[in-house]
């Protein structure tokens, strides 16, 4: 079976960035940064990023590439069977996150339709709060917009790497860009909205202790898909004369932007609204229905701003899906859209607890969480950073001369001093810390 490739540097360069863009940018982002305390977190975030972060990500990209397969099947043909289990931590991850990120992208698919019948756009974000909490709870709600994220979730995959992937990503990212520069710009208009600026950018240093930074840490392995494999499929479909240190930046550099204007997007209207920052993914929900109200043509924006978030949602599960697809068609010869289908389901079983979590099961705790906080608390505190660790030690040690090797060739060699300190000591010191820290 022939392998697939991407169109052009600049398809995988979004569709990559696209993976980090979604959710863990627009709505996990602020109010993570708002509950440790706004400026202090975003530097902390800033130095994870482009550190650690552009490190394993240009470590997974290398993986991806030097063995044109997925994680399971690349760890073992660059290395031996041994280092399969390394690929198949990380297929057993993004399919937990598949299941429970697909109900937050179920209530974008709700909102859409909530905000062209007018539903959801009010000034009172007591009642957008109480909807909102409403709408979460019904069980049959819940259920049925998860089942549609999956149905167009896997219909894109469907379309394979550039029909499908990549098509999409060249539209959607520029036009979420695009839209949130736009909704900046009403937000600080708002009075009362520079009180949240200044606390999205003023650090305050009280707020720093290990719990903040394993945050910082943990976001910025989230954000950047690192540990969960999709960074090595996606790798995978590069041509050799890609350069990819250039696209390790471009991505690092549209992820962290994103994530900087979503809290620019919602924090000053956190302020402006007098709401707790701290409040959960719920900000997204709330508060921007509540900036909708206040806006000329709002309603049109709301529509507009509700449909790129689940096109930020899609581009990110997407990523998460296809590894899941790779690694049957890599290790069982699987086609796509058997694999796909059968996948899509799998997680869509998986996923009725975490969508009835904020209802039916709300009371129902494991280890003193819901399945939906477990499941997010096993995929990001646990197998992110397990997979992480292994494919730092694996780039770092166990590949070296192959890495020296694929550099090399790409006129690259001037980063290998810094990759192998990364990779071979920082990474598997942090990232060891924070998987033990997480057990």
């Amino acid at each position: 079976m022939s392998r697939a490739n991407w169109g052009s540097k600049l398809g995988f360069i979004l569709a990559a960035a696209g993976s980090a863009v979604g959710l863990g940018a627009i709505w996990k982002f602020p109010y993570i940064a708002g509950k440790n305390g706004g400026g202090a977190f975003l530097i902390a975030y800033l130095v994870c990023v482009f550190t650690l972060g552009v490190g394993m990500l240009l470590a997974e990209m290398l993986i991806g590439r030097a063995a044109r397969k997925s994680a399971t099947t690349a760890y073992r043909e660059l290395k031996n069977k041994a280092w399969a289990w390394a690929g198949r931590l990380s297929v057993l991850c993004v399919f937990i996150i598949l299941s429970y990120y697909s109900v937050v992208g179920g209530w974008t698919i709700a909102y859409i339709l909530r905000s062209i019948s007018g539903e959801a756009i009010t000034a009172d974000t007591a009642a957008l709060k109480s909807a909102f909490g409403t709408f979460i709870a019904d069980p049959l709600d819940a259920i049925l917009y998860c089942a549609a994220f999956f149905g167009i979730t896997m219909a894109i995959v469907l379309g394979g790497v550039q029909a499908g992937i990549e098509r999409m990503s060249k539209i959607l990212m520029p036009a979420l860009f695009f839209l949130m520069l736009v909704l900046i710009a009403r937000a600080l208009t708002l009075p009362g909205a520079m009180e949240g600026v200044a606390y999205f950018l003023t650090p305050d240093w009280s707020k720093v202790d290990a719990t903040m930074l394993l945050d910082a840490m943990g976001l910025a392995i989230f954000s950047l898909s690192i540990g969960g494999g999709m960074i090595i499929a996606y790798g995978s479909y590069l041509s050799p004369d890609t350069k990819l240190v250039g696209a390790t930046v471009w991505v690092s550099v549209l992820a962290t932007l994103a994530c900087l204007l979503a809290g620019l997007m919602v924090l000053p209207a956190v302020f402006a609204f007098d709401v707790d920052p701290a409040a959960g993914p719920g900000l997204t929900f709330i508060t921007m229905p509540a900036i909708f109200a206040k806006m000329p043509f709002g309603q049109l924006f709301a529509v507009a701003f509700f449909c790129l978030l689940l096109f930020a949602a899609l581009t990110s599960s997407v990523s998460i899906l296809e590894p899941i697809v790779a690694f049957l068609m890599d290790e069982f010869g699987w086609e796509r859209k058997p694999a796909a289908i059968a996948i899509t389901l799998g997680a869509f079983v998986l996923s009725i607890p975490a969508a009835l979590s904020f209802g039916v099961l709300e009371k129902t705790l494991i280890f003193g969480k819901t399945p939906f906080d477990l499941m997010d608390y096993i995929a990001s505190n646990v197998l992110m950073p397990a997979g992480g660790l292994l494919a730092a030690i694996f780039v770092g040690w166990a590949i070296w001369p192959r890495v020296r090797q694929e550099l090399q060739a790409e006129g690259a060699a001037a980063v290998l001093p810094a990759l192998r300190i990364v990779c071979g000591f920082i990474a598997p010191l942090v990232l060891g810390y924070i998987w033990i820290h997480g057990l």
